[in-house]
């Protein structure tokens, strides 16, 4: 039976690893895992927010579909996840880092803090986020690295030590900081909890899942890490932009720039950089603490039994369009993910370019490889078949993803997302404007064709086909077991 260790950060974009054409970033060990085995070049998320995606990829369902379409709102009981799948079929799964399938910022009265939400008394789970029976025989679970989560095993790992988290602002731009040093930070906590249990756990069939905050903005890296940018922060490109680009568009984006200072514009050239440079060094440390577990597992004689999966559950702007951050924006900056996927002797070295994949098609994917039959009401589809060999890679003729109220903005935002390989439209639903773009003439989505009329037809068939993708999203459950 196949391992599966399932490296998932937050907020991470497609173009953030030296694999796929970033010249700044240190990613040599994913680098590595990338040409051991699959680099899909267009994998996109089914949402630009943790819960919605996150529910995704773990059921296989669509978030409109399996309830969470929003951050804040909390799993329901009978939803089925792959690790729960997985334990009834005799795997040990554990989990360290974020979860995030249930609201996590509520005040625990025990700790002083001010109480607003409680959940019902037998879902209740004191100082961390509601649990369903999701599989975890070994959760260690930190929603975010902070002082605000006093039950997160990060924070127990630092007291233990005698030391509370804390990070300090960088002197030249306020939307960056210092964080912990290499050895105390969250990323490398994940990394030192998942060696452990590769080696407790030799023998037997597991399944890791391994949540590392970063990049997350904000962005707080250790100092050494931002330093090697600092010392080259001129040569940083800026972000894609054009002016006036925002004209033509739904003015949620306009006014979200304007909203808490979500835009370029609020900032110096010298400090978009450096937010650029924070990411990234971020993504550098999550490299260094990736090679630590493929050495681990090297060493514990698992590498050639185990399949290797890093992705993350969305992207983030960075600057793109003028925007910082996510929210109701559907850009290819917000929902074009990398994924890899490493298994020697099982998946064969390939970089998958042309064909679109779903982020949710890994649940099916992973049971399959697993050899574990799939949940009746999962939506989305395995390709273990194409990534093994065993057919072509053919992936998918377009990937959806959706926006339904996912943060709590007013008016709400209610967005659906269809993407081909040519066009991508985007329904701004409620509002007489939308977004489409000619992705070959414009792959940094800036010229909106929405009301070009020389456009008209494609415009009405991309109409059609976000239609019937909604339709195809309705709920497979219950399952039909009669004629009448």
């Amino acid at each position: 039976m196949l391992n599966f260790l399932w490296i998932c950060t937050d907020s991470q974009r497609f173009d953030t690893l030296g694999c796929n054409g970033n010249p700044f970033v240190q990613t040599p060990n994913i680098d590595r895992l990338a040409s051991s085995g699959a680099n899909f070049a267009n994998v996109y998320s089914q949402s630009p927010l943790c819960t919605p995606s996150r529910g995704c990829f773990l059921t296989g369902r669509y978030p409109i579909t399996m309830g969470l379409r929003q951050n804040g709102q909390c799993i329901h009981k009978d939803e089925v996840l792959v690790p729960k799948l997985l334990a009834d079929a005799g795997y040990t799964c554990g989990l360290v880092g974020k979860l995030h399938l249930s609201a996590c910022d509520y005040r625990i009265k025990k700790y002083g803090k001010t109480e607003w939400w409680r959940y019902p008394s037998d879902t209740y789970f004191e100082g961390t986020e509601m649990r369903i029976d999701d599989g975890y025989s070994e959760f260690e679970w930190d929603h975010a690295p902070s002082t605000i989560f006093p039950e997160s095993a990060y924070t127990k790992w630092l007291d233990s030590q005698g030391v509370t988290f804390e990070t300090s602002p960088h002197p030249d731009c306020d939307s960056i900081s210092f964080g912990m040093p290499e050895s105390l930070h969250q990323t490398t906590f994940c990394a030192n909890r998942t060696i452990d249990f590769i080696d407790r756990h030799k023998g037997q069939p597991w399944f890791y899942s391994v949540n590392i905050f970063d990049p997350h903005f904000k962005s707080d890296p250790p100092k050494e890490y931002l330093e090697r940018y600092e010392s080259i922060l001129d040569e940083i490109p800026l972000s894609p932009a054009a002016e006036g680009e925002l004209s033509d568009k739904p003015k949620y984006q306009t006014d979200y720039i304007a909203k808490n200072g979500n835009g370029t514009a609020f900032y110096t050239e010298r400090q978009n950089r450096l937010i650029k440079a924070a990411y990234w060094a971020q993504i550098d440390l999550i490299d260094v603490q990736v090679g630590r577990i493929l050495e681990a597992l090297t060493a514990s004689g698992q590498l050639e039994n185990t399949v290797v999966i890093f992705t993350s559950d969305h992207g983030e702007m960075l600057g793109d369009h003028g925007m910082l951050k996510k929210g109701a924006l559907l850009y290819d900056s917000a929902v074009h993910i990398p994924l890899i996927m490493s298994c020697p002797g099982v998946i064969p070295a390939q970089r998958t370019g042309l064909p679109l994949y779903e982020l949710g098609d890994l649940a099916p994917t992973i049971l399959e490889a697993a050899g574990v039959p799939r949940h009746p009401g999962m939506q989305l589809r395995s390709f273990w078949p194409e990534v093994t060999g065993q057919t072509a890679a053919v992936g998918k003729e377009t990937v959806y993803s959706e926006y339904y109220n996912a943060n709590p903005e007013k008016p709400p935002q209610y967005l659906t997302m269809l993407r081909g390989t040519k066009y991508k439209i985007i329904v701004h639903h409620g509002e007489d404007l939308g977004e489409l773009y000619d992705l070959e003439a414009d792959p940094n989505e800036l010229k909106n064709l929405w009301a070009d009329s020389a456009f008209a037809n494609v415009k009405c068939e991309w109409l059609k086909a976000v239609c019937d993708r909604m339709a195809f999203t309705a709920d497979p459950l219950p399952e039909r077991i009669g004629i009448y």
